[in-house]
């Protein structure tokens, strides 16, 4: 069995081959896009495995990999930047570096999701960034009519709303070329999204655990569909415990000796389902007396403690929403 680590960069890769016994046989540099590497890998010849860091795009590497190596590992890009701590770093020493790892089998793993579970997340993302741009163009048109003095009335955003945005008068004929444009913009980014979402729901229609999740309060489709596409599958985690890391919601900590520092939450994983559980977490304080039980019993009474409470209660849900999906059991209430 022969260990590769592979420097995989777009236009240049380098890869390291050692052999059984951890000795360097081969050291190369790839010119050319990923389908070049995978050429120039491919030629190793014996039995090998393989180790490469996680960066965007990565799965093409992945699945092109597994179908000529024996095993592909994914190395986890942060927890690599730890043990990479050197002075001298170029990509071939970056290859050996993870054929050694790969060798001691001490590489740090991502989790390497099917293409179809990759291809799910990534909609999930954009149509969150359809969200954003949505927020801003109402930004921008509230910000015109404030220019203009011009009061806009409630519910703007609804049809009437809209239709009287159409005729409302402005004091220059650009102003009223912009405020056209803005509404088209803002049309057509509606009818993305309901393209995106009706998607979305075809999708999450196929996995029983989407359904299950929204049987918690105030969890809806985009929430369940979030948790179920980045878990992918639950028992990868070998603690329930262990979520809440996943997602980046615990406490960072700076501990030596006697002193153990806490400070803000990590942050690590996908910010797009941090923000999605923020919002489920509110609703649910409000709709389950046992969620608003927690919150309350980590708030304390103290106003201050708001946004402490608050991230407690999304770490609590993460961990019920990954037993749930491993037991397959529905939400109780069990305060009511």
């Amino acid at each position: 069995m022969l260990y590769v680590g592979l420097d995989a960069h777009w236009r240049q890769s380098s890869f390291c081959v050692l052999d059984g016994q951890g000795r360097k046989v081969l050291s190369r540099t790839v010119q050319g896009r990923w389908s070049k590497v995978l050429e120039e890998v491919g030629r190793v010849g014996r039995p090998f495995a393989i180790c490469f860091e996680a960066s965007t795009g990565y799965g093409y590497l992945y699945d092109g990999l597994r179908k000529i190596t024996r095993r592909v590992v994914v190395a986890h890009p942060g927890q690599l930047r730890l043990i990479f701590r050197s002075k001298r770093k170029n990509d071939r020493a970056d290859a050996e570096k993870l054929a050694k790892l790969l060798y001691l089998d001490a590489v740090p793993p991502i989790h390497a999701p099917s293409s179809e579970v990759r291809s799910w997340r990534r909609m999930i993302g954009h149509r969150q960034k359809l969200i954003g741009d949505r927020a801003r163009v109402k930004n921008n048109i509230r910000a015109m009519l404030r220019s203009q003095g011009v009061s806009a009335p409630r519910g703007l955003w609804s049809r009437r709303g809209e239709e009287w945005l159409e005729t409302a008068e402005l004091s220059a004929e650009l102003d009223m070329v912009q405020r056209d444009v803005l509404l088209e913009r803002l049309r057509a980014i509606r009818a993305m999204i309901e393209r995106v979402e009706r998607e979305l729901n075809r999708v999450a229609s196929r996995h029983p655990g989407v359904e299950l999740l929204k049987t918690i309060p105030g969890v809806g489709n985009r929430t369940a569909e979030a948790v179920v596409a980045w878990v992918d599958d639950p028992w990868r985690f070998r603690r329930v415990s262990r979520i809440g890391s996943y997602f980046g919601v615990v406490p960072s900590q700076d501990a030596s000796g006697p002193v153990n520092r806490l400070g803000h939450i990590t942050r690590e994983g996908p910010s797009v389902v941090r923000g999605l559980l923020a919002e489920a977490a509110w609703q649910a304080i409000r709709r389950s007396d046992q969620v608003r039980s927690f919150y309350e019993r980590v708030r304390r009474g103290d106003d201050e403690r708001r946004k402490i409470a608050l991230v407690a209660t999304v770490h609590y849900l993460l961990r019920v929403m990954l037993t749930m999906l491993q037991t397959g059991e529905v939400w109780r209430d069990e305060t009511s």
